[in-house]
C-alpha cells in the first residue's frame, strides 16, 4: 500500500475554503412577492403554487425545458419523493426568486451551443466538417495524425508498428502455449488457485513420460508470468484521507482515515487509446452523419453535438491546438453489496472509458470499459469497546442522520474524484501525445464527457436536493410544470450569489446544497450537470417501469382485469423504450419521441383518477423521459452511456476480497492487451466465434446469442446437422413414431410426414424460381415428376438466422444470431417444437414495418439440389392479418391463421426470404383458459395472435 496524504481534502483545502467563503451564509434578504418570469408580464404572487397557476392559465405554449414540446401533466399538489435529507438549518427561508435578466444572460452565456440540424451544412454521406459552428468555412482538421514527438506528418503517412513484427518474441511468455494457457485458466475459465495448481501437477506428470514439463511450475509461476506483462499495466495504488479530528470527543468517523484506491487514470487512457483491437471502431474526429436526403442522424457520442462543441470551445479557446484530437472520457459510479466470504461488503467502484469508441465496443467490454477507483465508504459506527452485538445492531447506523456525517461523506467523495483525476488536468489544456487503435500518434486533449449513474447517484454528484431534477431546475412539486430552465454549474453559482449563499433558501427553493462543491470545479470545460447522461436502466426499466407502472398496475388490479386505459399506458411506455435504445436516430425518431412522451404523459392520467397516484407524477425518473431528446442530440445513443454497462462490469470487478478484486482486474487487462498485440502481429487469429452455419444442433442449446462476426445485411442457413426423426403434421400435442432416418425420396418423404401433396407443394415452389424457369417451358408434367422423384431430400431440426441487431445484445460489430427450430423433441419433456419466423413478402415490397411482412410457422426445414443448383428450404404454415393497422389497445398487430378452404395455407419457401424468428402470443379473449393447457400447446389451441413487437429491439424495429 502507497500510503499518501490525501490531497485537497475538504476541511483543508484552500479551493474549499474560498468557495465556502463565497457560499457564505449571509443574512437573508425578504422579498414582498413573487414576480411573473414570462416577458411583458406584469403579476406578481406570494406563493410558488399561485405562480404555477398563474403560468399555466395565462402562458399557454411556454419555452419547455429541454427543447422537448409536450403537453405537462397538471399537479398542483407539492411533493417530494420520500427520502430527501433535511436542508442545512440557518436562517428562514425564503420563496423563489426569479434570477435578474443579466444573471440569466450570464447563465445562458455558460451553456454549450445547441448544434441542430439546421447548422448543418448538407454535404455528402459521411463527413467532418469544420468544429466551427458558423457559416465559416474555417477547418482545423481535429484527428490528425503525427509522430511521437507531436509533428503533423504527410497526408497518406502510415504509421510505424508498435513493435518488432517477429513471429516467436511472446515475451514475457516462452511461447504460445505458455501464453494460451495462462489466457484459457485465467481470463476465460477464471480457474481457483487450487484447480489450477492439480492441473499442472497431472500434465507435468503426463509429461515425465516424454521428459517434458508442464508449461509453468506451478499456479504462482503462472501469476508472476502474467504479472511481468507490461502491456496494460495500470497498477493500483492508495490515497490515505488524513483524520478530521483526534480527540476522544470526536466521532470515530472523524477520527479515521479513509482509503481510496485508484489506477492513474491518465495511464489507463493510455493504455486504452492504445489498443490495436479497437481499429475500426474508434472516430479521431467529431462528425455528423447525414442519410440519403441530407437528414442529420445521430448513432455514437462522436456524432453527438456535445463532442462537437467541446472541440470547437477548445480550438476557439487556444487556436494553437489546431489539428488535435478530442478524447471525451466517460465516468461511472455504482455502489453495490456483494457476499463475500460469510457476509455482506460494499463497494463504490468508478469506471472509465473513452467517447471516441463506438458504443457498441463499450456495451461488448473487451477493454473498453475499466474500473479505476475505489471510493471509500465511511461508515457510522460507534466507539470499538462497545459490544459487538449493539455495534452489530445500531452501531453503524448511529450517524446516518447526523447532518455532519452526512456533510463529510458528500465531501469526501467529491474530494476523492478530484484528486484522483488531478493527473488528466494538464491534458485537458496542453495536448499530449499518444498512439491510437488504428497505429498513429495523435496529439489528444483531454474532455471530461458523459458521467453514467443511477439518480441517488447523479443527486451527490450534481449537489443538489432528493428529489429535484440534476439536469434542470424545475420545481420538485411540479417537475413536469414549465416552470424551470437547464442547470448549469454557472447557474448555481449565480443563485447562490443572488441569495448571499443562504443554504435555507437554496435548498428549498432551488433545490441546491450547499454543503457541495462538485468535482468538476477543478477541471477546465467540466460541468457535472451538463455531464450527466439520460440512464436506460435506472430512469426507464428499473425506476419508471418495474419501480412505477409495475406496483401502479397491481395495485388496482388485484380483483380484476386492466381497464384498456391501463394497458394503453403500458403500451405506450414500453413504445418509448424501444424507441430510445435504438442504435440510432434522425429527426422524424426524435419528434416519435417526443409524440410518445406527450401519449404516454396523458394515457398515464388513468393512474390519477384510479386514485393510485392522487398527487400526481413529479418524479424525477419519468420526468426524465421529457429530456431524451434533446439528451440524444448531446449524447448519442442513450445505450452507449447506459449504467448497464458500469453494472455489468461488478462481475469481473467486485466479485471477492478488495485486494485479490484489484490484482484480478490488473491481471485481466494484462492479458487481454497481450492477446491484441499477438494478434495484430499475426501470432495469433482474431477471437471471433465460428460461423452459425458451422454450428451443429446437436451441441447447441442456445436459441440467440451475440456473435463477433463481420457485418453482414442477414442471413438463415440450415443446420449443419441433418434430423434423424420426422415431424408428422398430424400430431400436434405428442409424437410416438420411432423413425430411425427421414426418408430421402420425395414421394416417401410426404407420406412420412402426414402430407400426401408434399411433392406438389415442392413442384409449386421451384415454378417460382429464375433458376427453374428457364426450363420448365420445355419439360412436360412427366418430365417434372421424373426430375423429381430423382431428388435425394435432407431434412434438418433447425436453420440459424444470422442480422444485424446493434440494439439487442449483440457483438462488437452487431451481429446477433438465433435458431429457429423445428423438432419432433426439445426440453425437459420432449415436445414437439416448431417455431414462427418472418418472411419477407414479395407482393407487400414497399410496405414499412410488419405491413411488409408476413408471419409463418415452420413445419418442415429441408433441402435438395435439382440440376446443381442448392435449395435450402421451409414448409410453412401461413398467418393472415386481422385488420389494417395494429391494435390500438396493445400497440401490436394481431394475426390469424389463414385458411385454404378448410385447410392450413401451407407452401414451400425458400430460406432466403426468410428473415428471423417471430413471436405470436395468444389472443386470449374473456373465456377461462382450461388447466391442462400448456405452453406448447399455444399455437394450436387458440385462433388468433398478437405479433409480439417487444420480445427484442430488432422485433421491434420491424414489427411496428
Amino acid at each position: 500500500m502507497c500510503a499518501i496524504s490525501f490531497p485537497d481534502f475538504p476541511q483543508s483545502s484552500s479551493r474549499m475554503s474560498d468557495v465556502r467563503r463565497h457560499r457564505g451564509r449571509g443574512k437573508r434578504q425578504t422579498i414582498a412577492d413573487i414576480p411573473c418570469t414570462f416577458s411583458g408580464c406584469g403579476r406578481r404572487f406570494r406563493s410558488t403554487g399561485a405562480l404555477t397557476n398563474h403560468t399555466r392559465t395565462e402562458h399557454r405554449n411556454p419555452t419547455l425545458v429541454g427543447g422537448a414540446k409536450i403537453q405537462r401533466a397538471s399537479s398542483l399538489a407539492p411533493m417530494l419523493e420520500s427520502g430527501a435529507d433535511s436542508p442545512p438549518t440557518n436562517a428562514e427561508s425564503e420563496p423563489l426568486r426569479p434570477l435578474s435578466p443579466e444573471s440569466e444572460e450570464r447563465a445562458s452565456e455558460s451553456r454549450d451551443i445547441d448544434v441542430g440540424s439546421a447548422d448543418i451544412p448538407s454535404l455528402s454521406l459521411w463527413f467532418v466538417p469544420s468544429l466551427v459552428v458558423s457559416n465559416s468555412e474555417t477547418d482545423h482538421s481535429p484527428g490528425r495524425p503525427c509522430d511521437e514527438d507531436g509533428n503533423d506528418l504527410p497526408d497518406g503517412a502510415k504509421p510505424a508498428p508498435r513493435r518488432p513484427p517477429s513471429p516467436t518474441n511472446w515475451n514475457p511468455y516462452d511461447d504460445e502455449v505458455q501464453f494460451r494457457v495462462a489466457d484459457f485458466v485465467f481470463r476465460r475459465d477464471q480457474m481457483s488457485k487450487g484447480n489450477i495448481q492439480e492441473m499442472l501437477q497431472i500434465w507435468a506428470l503426463d509429461n515425465l513420460k516424454h521428459d517434458d514439463i508442464a508449461p509453468f511450475a506451478n499456479a504462482d509461476h503462472l501469476y508472476e508470468t502474467i504479472d511481468a506483462t507490461e502491456l496494460g499495466d495500470a497498477p493500483w495504488k492508495c490515497l490515505v484521507t488524513q483524520p478530521l479530528a483526534d480527540g476522544a470527543d470526536a466521532p470515530e468517523w472523524a477520527r479515521k482515515s479513509y482509503e481510496v484506491w485508484y489506477r492513474d487514470p491518465d495511464v489507463v487512457v493510455k493504455n486504452m487509446l492504445d489498443n490495436p483491437d479497437f481499429v475500426g471502431l474508434f472516430d479521431p474526429a467529431p462528425y455528423v452523419e447525414v442519410d440519403a436526403n441530407d437528414q442529420r442522424r445521430w448513432s455514437d457520442f462522436m456524432s453527438a453535438n456535445f463532442a462537437w462543441s467541446h472541440a470547437s470551445q477548445i480550438f476557439h479557446n487556444d487556436p494553437t491546438t489546431e489539428g488535435a484530437m478530442i478524447c471525451p472520457l466517460f465516468f461511472g459510479a455504482d455502489k453495490t453489496t456483494v457476499s463475500v466470504g460469510t457476509g455482506d461488503v460494499s463497494y463504490h467502484p468508478g469506471y472509465t472509458s473513452i467517447g471516441n469508441f463506438h458504443s457498441s465496443l463499450r456495451r461488448a467490454h473487451r477493454g473498453a470499459v475499466i474500473p479505476f477507483i475505489f471510493l471509500a465508504i465511511p461508515k457510522s459506527m460507534l466507539d470499538r469497546a462497545i459490544h459487538q452485538e449493539i455495534l452489530t445492531r445500531i452501531g453503524e447506523r448511529k450517524y446516518d442522520n447526523d447532518p455532519a456525517f452526512r456533510t463529510f461523506k458528500r465531501q469526501l467523495y467529491h474530494a476523492s474524484w478530484a484528486a484522483v483525476l488531478a493527473s488528466l488536468r494538464p491534458g485537458m489544456t496542453v495536448p499530449v501525445v499518444r498512439r491510437c487503435p488504428d497505429g498513429h500518434f495523435r496529439r489528444v486533449i483531454y474532455d471530461f464527457g458523459p458521467f453514467i449513474a443511477d439518480y441517488p447517484e447523479q443527486v451527490q454528484l450534481a449537489g443538489i436536493v432528493q428529489g429535484w431534477c440534476p439536469k434542470c431546475t424545475a420545481l420538485a412539486h411540479d417537475l413536469d410544470g414549465p416552470i424551470g430552465t437547464t442547470r448549469s454549474q454557472a447557474l448555481t453559482e449565480q443563485h447562490i450569489q443572488a441569495f448571499d449563499g443562504d443554504p435555507k433558501t437554496l435548498w428549498e427553493n432551488y433545490g441546491i446544497n450547499t454543503d457541495v462543491i462538485p468535482f468538476t470545479h477543478d477541471f477546465p470545460r467540466a460541468d457535472i450537470h451538463e455531464m450527466l447522461s439520460p440512464d436506460l436502466l435506472h430512469q426507464l426499466i428499473k425506476g419508471t417501469f418495474k419501480d412505477h407502472l409495475v406496483d401502479w398496475v397491481y395495485i388496482p388490479a388485484i380483483q380484476g382485469l386492466l381497464p384498456p386505459d391501463i394497458v394503453q399506458a403500458l403500451s405506450t411506455f414500453l413504445d418509448f423504450c424501444y424507441l430510445v435504445r435504438r442504435r440510432d436516430f434522425d429527426e422524424a425518431t426524435l419528434q416519435e419521441i417526443n409524440a410518445t412522451v406527450y401519449k404516454y404523459h396523458g394515457q398515464r392520467e388513468v393512474f390519477r383518477t384510479a386514485g393510485v397516484r392522487p398527487d400526481g407524477f413529479s418524479l424525477p425518473r419519468q420526468h426524465s423521459m421529457a429530456n431524451y431528446a434533446s439528451e440524444i442530440k448531446q449524447f448519442g445513443v442513450p445505450y452507449g452511456v447506459c449504467s448497464s454497462i458500469t453494472e455489468s462490469r461488478h462481475i469481473t470487478a467486485v466479485d471477492e476480497a478488495l485486494g485479490q478484486m484489484l490484482l484480478t482486474n490488473q491481471r485481466l487487462d494484462k492479458l487481454t492487451a497481450s492477446r491484441a498485440d499477438f494478434e495484430e502481429r499475426g501470432m495469433l487469429p482474431p477471437q471471433y466465434k465460428a460461423l452459425p452455419d458451422k454450428t451443429s444442433e446437436q451441441d447447441d442449446d442456445a436459441d440467440e446469442e451475440p456473435v463477433d462476426i463481420p457485418r453482414v445485411d442477414g442471413t438463415v442457413e440450415l443446420a449443419r446437422t441433418a434430423g434423424l426423426i420426422p415431424i408428422p403434421l398430424h400430431l400436434r400435442y405428442s409424437y410416438k413414431l420411432l423413425a430411425r432416418a427421414y426418408p430421402r425420396n420425395i414421394y416417401s418423404l410426404g407420406d412420412h410426414i402426414g402430407l400426401p401433396h408434399f411433392h406438389d407443394l415442392v413442384e409449386a415452389y421451384l415454378a417460382d424460381q429464375p433458376s427453374h424457369n428457364s426450363d420448365a417451358d420445355s419439360n412436360s408434367d412427366n418430365d417434372m415428376n421424373e426430375e423429381i422423384s430423382t431428388i435425394r431430400f435432407s431434412v434438418f431440426h433447425s436453420a440459424i438466422a444470422t442480422f444485424f441487431a446493434p440494439s439487442d445484445q449483440s457483438g462488437i460489430r452487431g451481429m446477433k444470431r438465433e435458431r429457429i427450430r423445428c423438432t419432433p423433441s426439445w426440453g425437459k419433456h420432449k415436445r414437439v417444437r416448431r417455431d414462427c419466423a418472418y418472411v419477407v413478402d414479395s407482393e407487400k415490397d414497399d410496405a414499412a414495418g410488419f405491413a411488409g411482412l408476413s408471419a409463418v410457422r415452420v413445419c418442415l426445414f429441408f433441402s435438395f439440389t435439382l440440376n446443381g443448383v442448392y435449395h435450402p428450404c421451409a414448409l410453412v404454415e401461413w398467418f393472415e392479418t386481422v385488420g389494417r393497422r395494429p391494435d390500438p389497445e396493445t400497440g401490436m398487430w394481431v394475426v390469424k391463421r389463414q385458411m385454404e378452404g378448410r385447410t392450413r395455407l401451407t407452401t414451400v419457401v425458400h430460406l432466403n426470404t426468410m428473415l428471423r424468428s417471430a413471436h405470436l402470443i395468444p389472443v386470449f379473449g374473456t373465456r377461462a383458459i382450461p388447466t391442462d393447457l400448456r405452453y406448447y400447446h399455444s399455437l394450436d389451441a387458440f385462433d388468433a395472435f398478437h405479433v409480439n413487437k417487444y420480445i427484442d429491439h430488432h422485433a421491434n424495429e420491424i414489427a411496428f
